[in-house]
């Protein structure tokens, strides 16, 4: 992806921090070739230049981002070997801090909070930030896709490298798809979530892959300085949104997140099967296009092996059970668990026989500010919120209205190593993004 979106800071310096990874700023804080303090006052001077435009940010911390910074500066000094030290990155809204906790102790520096969906706002929409509504940094007149809008624009725009979501039913993904960044949606139960119902989980959104695999590295424990091509590797905390059978850890998870780590030097190329619309949608045409064809290039380059299922593969549609599970005051129903049980089975069958499934992200291309009408933006992505499965999207290419098309990527259950592996490798082949 060679594209520069249509933002206020679009031709960055090679050599400012806006061009850098999280990992390369990092590296470079830790070896004092770059301050913190240097890296966090230009991330903030980029937000003040272009957030009127994008609106990305609800609210910007600059004094208490740039004594963080100084705070970092010193660790580093005292011979801390921080694996974030000195990244700046937005957190989803304004109780973002409360879960960006390891990535602070990490050397991150939060510089503010991102928009999300105001209050009276079809969740499906967009933002609203302190400038007015979220604006897609490709063409303003389109969502960015919610609801970790501001955080998608933050990153595709270059303010950050990092942001952090979270997905209840394609929250990272969507957003990630529709603004040409990485978006990582952790398994149910991997971190620990609040959410009642066990659909909302954590995630994040970065240019590079390599920043996603360093968030996932900090944030289940396994943080190291190793730097780029590090393993990814694969967690060990739960959190209260894990439920038998779709995210809850176990034995045979572990070595299956294991496993997956060695594929690079196995030489091994994933199997996956490609499906268009999971058996129940009807995703725009030309999207679905853009999103095949990054597959088929994928599995040209080598960094996978496209298989075809003994039968068709076709999931329920996830909607009745997720808008049932989503309802205030309500429990699970037997529709719940009829189309919960049915699917997980499917998928278990899958995975059983292969290690990702491919689909497009989102069904639809960025719809404009004044909302989706009746089409779910998360016909897609949904199912994998109910499952507890770990899913990524990456870019994939255009679309004819000139955005972003995602790929998404779906694996097994403790399997987050795989999907950031294989991501890794469509970077060299379909990037740079």
């Amino acid at each position: 992806m060679t594209r520069t979106p249509d933002h206020p800071d679009a031709d960055p310096s090679p050599a400012a921090p806006t061009s850098l990874s999280a990992e390369e700023i990092a590296s470079a804080v830790r070896s004092r070739t770059l301050r913190a303090v240097d890296v966090v006052a230009e991330a903030l001077d980029r937000i003040e230049r272009a957030d009127p435009v994008l609106s990305a940010f609800i609210e910007v911390w600059a004094e208490d981002a740039l004594r963080r910074a100084g705070e970092v500066d010193a660790r580093v000094e005292a011979g801390e070997r921080l694996p974030l030290a000195g990244v700046p990155i937005g957190v989803k809204g304004r109780r973002g801090l409360g879960t960006a906790g390891p990535l602070l102790e990490a050397g991150c520096v939060a510089v503010g909070a991102t928009s999300v969906p105001g209050p009276g706002t079809v969740w499906q929409t967009w933002g609203l930030g302190r400038h007015g509504p979220t604006v897609n940094p490709w063409r303003h007149d389109r969502t960015p896709g919610g609801s970790s809008a501001g955080s998608a624009v933050a990153v595709a725009a270059g303010l950050v490298p990092l942001a952090t979501g979270n997905d209840g039913a394609g929250s990272v993904r969507i957003p990630a798809a529709w603004c040409g960044v990485v978006g990582l949606k952790v398994g149910n139960g991997r971190l620990p979530s609040s959410d009642r119902t066990g659909l909302m989980v954590p995630g994040v959104l970065t240019r590079r892959v390599g920043d996603a695999a360093a968030y996932w590295r900090v944030m289940s424990g396994n943080a190291t300085t190793a730097g780029p091509g590090a393993g990814s590797g694969s967690g060990s905390r739960t959190g209260s949104g894990s439920r038998a059978g779709s995210g809850s850890m176990s034995a045979s998870v572990i070595a299956s997140a294991s496993a997956s780590a060695s594929i690079s030097t196995s030489g091994d190329r994933p199997t996956a099967v490609w499906s268009p619309d999971l058996g129940f949608d009807s995703p725009d045409p030309d999207v679905v296009a853009v999103a095949h064809t990054a597959a088929l290039r994928l599995a040209e380059a080598g960094a996978l092996r496209l298989t075809r299922p003994r039968t068709p593969f076709r999931l329920h549609d996830p909607a009745p059970a997720w808008l049932a599970l989503r309802t205030p005051g309500a429990g699970p129903t037997p529709e719940v668990h009829r189309i919960r049980a049915a699917n997980d089975s499917r998928l278990a069958a899958l995975f059983s026989g292969t290690r990702l499934l491919l689909t497009p992200t989102a069904p639809t291309p960025p719809h404009g500010h004044e909302g989706p009408g009746e089409r779910y933006s998360t016909a897609l992505t949904w199912a994998f919120n109910l499952s507890g499965h770990p899913a990524i999207s990456i870019p994939a290419g255009f679309g004819p209205d000139g955005c972003p098309v995602g790929l998404q990527l779906v694996a097994a259950h403790g399997e987050e190593a795989l999907l950031l592996e294989v991501a890794g490798a469509a970077e060299g082949h379909l990037g740079p993004w």
